[in-house]
């Protein structure tokens, strides 16, 4: 298979998660399983709440990539599918969360839990599901995968801090900014990944490897997600086009347009950033700018390249399904925005 990302051959099919669900199909049963198992409980708004969004059209993908990366290894025991649902109930939880800082009104196309329960229920809903997360953890047993996922966890909410005290700075700059998506994203995306290496009794250069594909994809597939929001619909999104602008979030497309733009394009975004100018027409605005400057265009440049070293990191191990599904994956991450 291509490690070309971008595929310019249009004889070529689309590239598609298929094969990655074909391959983790069985697995991922199992893990659903253990998912509806652990998110129930005897106060029924319990399993009400986080039903709606773990039922709600997810591709599970973070789940998926600890079974393929166990399937890459040729690892043929059960205790990733506890850990695939542990690293599943760590990103639910994490959502929870986010629509309430967001204050969101959509997820996957559907009402947010905030919108339907409140906010209390919301962040109470994603406590429990965060300790359920290290149940499944303690459970397996290893200290190794524990330091991991815990890790993760407490990166993430560090991202999520970090990107609050950046809130509607739209001069935020691309450093700071890669640096809140590797701790909000990639850091779960590279943890998912690295856990298999740890159940597989690989080497340390083989949980590099996994965990080096895993952030890579991750912060792809955000950068990817940045742009979709100016150049989409809500049929691919989950959610309506604009919805970064509108809320005022300070993604890698404002902070390149905005470092590009004349005078008067820096006032407009601030202005926008602020709340000041969210209209339809002003969105129309700032797509025109986020086009004008290639801001668009220089966001998913970057994608593809932290997509290429994604794949580029599982290349040392043995050709087959599993690293083929894997690499589709990647491309088919970066590809949802074409």
């Amino acid at each position: 298979m291509s490690a070309t990302i971008h595929r310019l051959d249009p004889t070529r099919p689309a590239p598609s998660l298929e094969p990655m669900m074909s391959l983790v199909a069985a697995d991922m049963n199992a893990v659903n399983a253990v998912i509806l198992d652990r998110m129930q409980s005897e106060i029924p708004l319990i399993p009400e709440l986080a039903g709606h969004l773990i039922a709600g059209g997810g591709k599970r993908m973070r789940p998926m990539l600890t079974l393929a990366s166990a399937k890459l290894l040729g690892y043929t025991g059960n205790r990733h599918h506890r850990l695939a649902a542990s690293v599943e109930f760590i990103h639910t939880a994490t959502l929870l969360h986010d629509d309430v800082v967001d204050g969101s009104d959509l997820r996957r196309g559907k009402r947010t839990a905030n919108l339907i329960w409140g906010n209390p229920a919301s962040i109470l809903v994603g406590d429990f599901l965060f300790s359920r997360s290290f149940e499944l953890m303690v459970e397996d047993g290893s200290l190794k995968v524990l330091k991991i996922l815990s890790n993760a966890s407490a990166v993430i909410a560090e991202g999520e801090v970090n990107q609050l005290t950046a809130a509607r700075r739209v001069d935020l700059g691309e450093e700071r900014y890669l640096d809140i998506i590797g701790a909000k994203t990639a850091a779960l995306f590279a943890a998912a990944c690295k856990i298999a290496a740890v159940v597989a009794e690989r080497s340390d250069g083989e949980e590099a490897a996994l965990d080096a594909f895993g952030r890579n994809l991750g912060i792809a597939f955000q950068l990817v997600d940045d742009a979709i929001d100016y150049v989409s619909d809500a049929g691919t999104m989950g959610k309506d086009t604009g919805d970064d602008f509108r809320e005022g979030k300070v993604t890698l497309p404002v902070i390149l347009a905005y470092a590009r733009g004349s005078e008067e394009d820096r006032k407009f975004w601030k202005d926008a950033i602020l709340g000041f100018r969210a209209s339809d027409e002003d969105f129309v605005h700032a797509v025109d700018l986020v086009r004008a400057t290639r801001a668009i265009d220089d966001t998913l440049a970057r994608a593809r390249h932290y997509g290429q070293r994604a794949i580029d990191a599982i290349a040392g191990f043995a050709p087959g399904k599993a690293r083929d599904a894997m690499t589709e994956a990647v491309e088919f991450a970066v590809a949802r925005a074409y």
